[in-house]
C-alpha cells in the first residue's frame, strides 16, 4: 500500500508563552526532526498545528485546504484537520482493547469494513493475535504501536510524532524506530517528529529543524547539518566540541591561513573571508588524526600539532581522549576513539602524541 498525502506548509508566530517563529514546508513522505533542548517550542509548534494551541498566528495549509489564515481569520477545528498524533503517553483509552482502540477514528466505515482494516493494521505494527487485550496487559513497545496504528488508519494528511519513544527502553526505542522507518517506505505522508535526542533525529529525519527559543536556527540533511552547522550556537545545541577562535591571515584561491593562538593552519580557499577577520572555526571528529611519535606511521601529517593526553576515560566500546596542545593549552581538542584503538597504540594519560588536521575538514563560521 502506498498512501498519499499533500505537502504540510506553515509559517507561525507567538509570543506567549514561548516564543515561537517557524516557517517550514514538509512535503509527502518527507519526515522533518524538530530538535532542540526544553523550552524551545516544539511541542508548542505540534499544538499549533494540530490546533490545540490557538495564541499561535500565521498560516497553515494541507495542500489546497487551509487550516490556519490569521489574516483572513480561518481557524479549522482540530477534528476537522485530519491529523495523526502519537504522543509519549500513548494516549490510547484504557477501557478498550487495542483493536476497539483502532476503531475509533473509523466511524464513517461499516462494523465489518472498520474490523477488517484495524485487524489490517495491527497486523502491519506486529500486534496480530493481540487485538482483544488492553493497553494495561501490553507492554510500552507494543501500546506505543497501537498508538502509530490508530494515528495512521484513517489516512491522515499529516502525521505529528511528540518524541513517540521516549517512555520505551533503549532496545524496544531502536525496534520502534526501525518499524517507522519501515512504515514510512510505505506511506507518503509529511511527518514532523518532535525529539530532543540527536541519535533518533540523525537516524529517522530526512531533514532536521533546530530549534532554540522558538527560532529556526538551520534545517538542513543530517549529514549536512553535522559537516557544516550554520552558526556556533548549533553547533553546541548538537553537542560538537572543539570550537575555537581564530584570525584570518590570508584568503587566497591557493589556500586560507588560519591563525590559532599563534599556530598557523591551512584550509581550501573559503569564499568570503577576508584577512585579519576574527572568526570562530570547528574542528569536528573526522578532521583529527592522532600519531604517537614514537611510532611514526605513514599517514596524513597536515597542520601538526603537538600535545599531551589530559583524559583519557572508558566509555563502553569506546573511549573519551582529551588533548592538550602545547602551543595553546587553554584550548583542549576533545573527541572519541574505539577501544581498541586506545589497546593497540597503547595510549595513556600524560602521554605526548601529535594529531594532524585535515584542512579541508574543518568548518570555518561565517
Amino acid at each position: 500500500m502506498n498512501d498519499s498525502s499533500p505537502d504540510l506548509c506553515f509559517q507561525l508566530k507567538a509570543t506567549d508563552p514561548i516564543p515561537l517563529e517557524v516557517k517550514i514546508n514538509c512535503q509527502p513522505g518527507e519526515l522533518v526532526a524538530l530538535l532542540g533542548p526544553s523550552g524551545s517550542g516544539k511541542t508548542t509548534l505540534l499544538r499549533s498545528l494540530a490546533g490545540l494551541y490557538t495564541q499561535a498566528r500565521g498560516q497553515i495549509h494541507s495542500g489546497e485546504h487551509c487550516w490556519l489564515d490569521s489574516n483572513k481569520g480561518i481557524l479549522l477545528a482540530p477534528e476537522k484537520r485530519r491529523l495523526g498524533m502519537v504522543f509519549q503517553s500513548y494516549a490510547l483509552f484504557p477501557h478498550l482493547t487495542a483493536l476497539d482502540n483502532l476503531l475509533i477514528p473509523l466511524k464513517g466505515l461499516s462494523r465489518k469494513q472498520a474490523i477488517n482494516l484495524a485487524k489490517e493494521w495491527l497486523e502491519r505494527v506486529h500486534l496480530k493475535g493481540l487485538e482483544d487485550r488492553k493497553p494495561a496487559e501490553l507492554s510500552g513497545g507494543q501500546r506505543q504501536r497501537v498508538a502509530l496504528a490508530r494515528a495512521l488508519i484513517a489516512r491522515p494528511r499529516a502525521l505529528l510524532l511528540d518524541e513517540p519513544f521516549s517512555a520505551v527502553d533503549q532496545a524496544t526505542r531502536q525496534k520502534l524506530r526501525r518499524e517507522l522507518a519501515l512504515l514510512r517506505q510505505e506511506i507518503a505522508v509529511p511527518t514532523l517528529l518532535v525529539t530532543h535526542d540527536l541519535e533518533e533525529a540523525l537516524q529517522l529525519a530526512d531533514r532536521i529543524c533546530v530549534l532554540h527559543h522558538g527560532q529556526v536556527l538551520q534545517v538542513a540533511k543530517p549529514e549536512c547539518l553535522m559537516q557544516r552547522p550554520a552558526s556556533p550556537t548549533v553547533a553546541r545545541l548538537l553537542g560538537m566540541q572543539n570550537l575555537f577562535e581564530g584570525r584570518v591571515l590570508s584568503n587566497t584561491k591557493e589556500a586560507l591561513q588560519l591563525d590559532w593562538s599563534g599556530l598557523t593552519l591551512t584550509l581550501p580557499y573559503q569564499k568570503g573571508f577576508q584577512k585579519n577577520q576574527r572568526v570562530t572555526w570547528m574542528a569536528p571528529p573526522h578532521s583529527l588524526i592522532m600519531h604517537r611519535p614514537d611510532r611514526p606511521v605513514a599517514g596524513d601529517r597536515e597542520n601538526p600539532i603537538k600535545g599531551r593526553i589530559e583524559e583519557l576515560v572508558t566509555l563502553g566500546p569506546h573511549a573519551s581522549l582529551a588533548i592538550r596542545p602545547q602551543h595553546a593549552s587553554q584550548w583542549p581538542l576533545r573527541f572519541y576513539v574505539p577501544q581498541h584503538f586506545v589497546q593497540r597504540q597503547q595510549l595513556k594519560q600524560g602521554m605526548n602524541i601529535s594529531l594532524s588536521l585535515l584542512g579541508r575538514e574543518l568548518h570555518l563560521f561565517a
